[in-house]
């Protein structure tokens, strides 16, 4: 096996292309599971032949083409047993149900299968693996084998760097990051964490994911909000709050009796949570919705009274709350280094300690009685956030690391904040 082809040693007018390691990817078009990963390939297709390898679902497309990107679903159970990734993530469904660490080992060799035979076919220029493990750890492992000299960037979500701790899973990731060749967090919090799983500084940036806040998360003045609607959107799983937003809703209602709540998502903990929601006595008050594609997010951040994001545990970036104030929406959101991070200067205007019932109800409360504060405060914050988050930046960031990567340069770490 010959060393890596360089970028530029192609033919004129031929694009590099750009392999992408996912776990979470959509199923297909519509697919309400998170697809930052897709619309980030997506954007780099007028640099890059793009071409994805994810894991296969039930249902899903062994191979597609979607907004121009090349999706490649492999095998690596059953179908009836693929349940690693979706409806909670790979964090989560290993948390709930231990027994589905049988199935790590085919997931990982699997995608490094079929990515080893891409590599042969196909003039790889960079890859690009997002999450440390498993994704990571696959393009490391082709590194460390020679299966050629590739270089690869690894992105951290969050999940891969707060979770999976213990001497195993930490040996597994410095492994991966030690060989990248550049690794992204998407917020600065998560730096501190990157550093002292194995990443060297020198090859370590803050690269956030993004937003559409030009033609698809943007504030409609002619759309009536709901004066007493409370909206939350995301996985319903531990660390997202959920339960310490229903515990805020008797104190929200005894203020606001026609307040309602709305969820939107779906996760292991739905079940819980309604049955929560009746034990509380709020259940007349709360509706779960089930989940929702990307394409209607917009319409519900524009039609609510508020976002509510209640954090409990450390998050990777929080992006929805990026969209609803590209929406112009009011945000209330849980006290976390990401979402401080986030907001800057304006973040205690917008956070509180969700376990704090009194204090989330109150923050809640006063966003719904007061809309014309807020839509104020939020067309200021969302300009700010523009410069930073929108598509069109992010996806030119990474779109000029990956190209420089595939013409065989080296790069320099960065500091920056995610919100600078």
């Amino acid at each position: 096996m010959t060393d890596k082809p360089v970028a530029g040693n192609l033919s004129p007018g031929t694009k590099p292309v750009l392999l992408v390691l996912a776990s979470t990817y959509p199923r297909w078009p519509g697919d309400p599971e998170p697809g930052f990963v897709h619309e980030l390939a997506r954007r780099l297709t007028d640099r890059f032949r793009v071409i994805v390898v994810g894991p296969h679902a039930p249902d899903a497309k062994p191979r597609e083409t979607m907004d121009g990107v090349e999706v490649v679903r492999y095998r690596y159970a059953p179908e009836r047993w693929e349940t690693l990734v979706n409806d909670g993530g790979i964090v989560t469904n290993l948390k709930r149900a231990r027994w589905k660490l049988l199935l790590v080992p085919g997931f990982v060799l699997g995608q490094a299968w079929v990515a080893w035979r891409l590599m042969r076919r196909e003039r790889v220029a960079v890859i690009h693996a997002h999450w440390i493990v498993p994704q990571g750890l696959t393009a490391a492992l082709l590194h460390a084998m020679r299966v050629n000299s590739v270089p690869f960037v690894i992105t951290a979500h969050g999940s891969d760097l707060n979770g999976l701790r213990g001497r195993i899973w930490g040996s597994l990731k410095r492994f991966a990051l030690q060989r990248a060749a550049a690794v992204t967090v998407v917020g600065a919090p998560m730096r501190k964490l990157a550093l002292s799983a194995g990443c060297g500084e020198e090859k370590l940036f803050v690269r956030p994911m993004g937003v559409d806040m030009v033609n698809m998360f943007t504030p409609d003045p002619e759309h009536v909000r709901s004066e007493r609607e409370i909206l939350f959107i995301g996985r319903l799983v531990r660390g997202k709050g959920v339960d310490l937003l229903l515990h805020a809703m008797p104190l929200v209602l005894q203020r606001l009796p026609d307040a309602k709540l709305v969820v939107v998502g779906h996760g292991p903990e739905r079940k819980a949570l309604v049955e929560l929601a009746k034990l509380i006595g709020v259940e007349a008050a709360v509706r779960f919705v089930g989940p929702k594609s990307h394409e209607q997010l917009p319409h519900l951040l524009r039609s609510c009274g508020v976002f509510v994001a209640p954090f409990a545990a450390e998050e990777g970036l929080g992006l929805v709350m990026v969209e609803a104030i590209a929406c112009g929406c009011s945000v209330v959101a849980g006290d976390v280094p990401a979402t401080r991070d986030l907001l800057g200067p304006d973040a205690d205007l917008c956070l509180v300690d969700p376990r704090d019932s009194a204090a989330l109800s109150e923050k809640i409360v006063h966003a719904l009685q007061s809309p014309g504060e807020s839509m104020a405060r939020y067309r200021h914050l969302r300009e700010r956030l523009l410069v930073t988050f929108d598509w069109g930046y992010v996806a030119g960031r990474y779109g000029m690391m990956l190209a420089a990567l595939a013409r065989g340069e080296r790069l320099s770490g960065d500091s920056s904040s995610a919100a600078s």
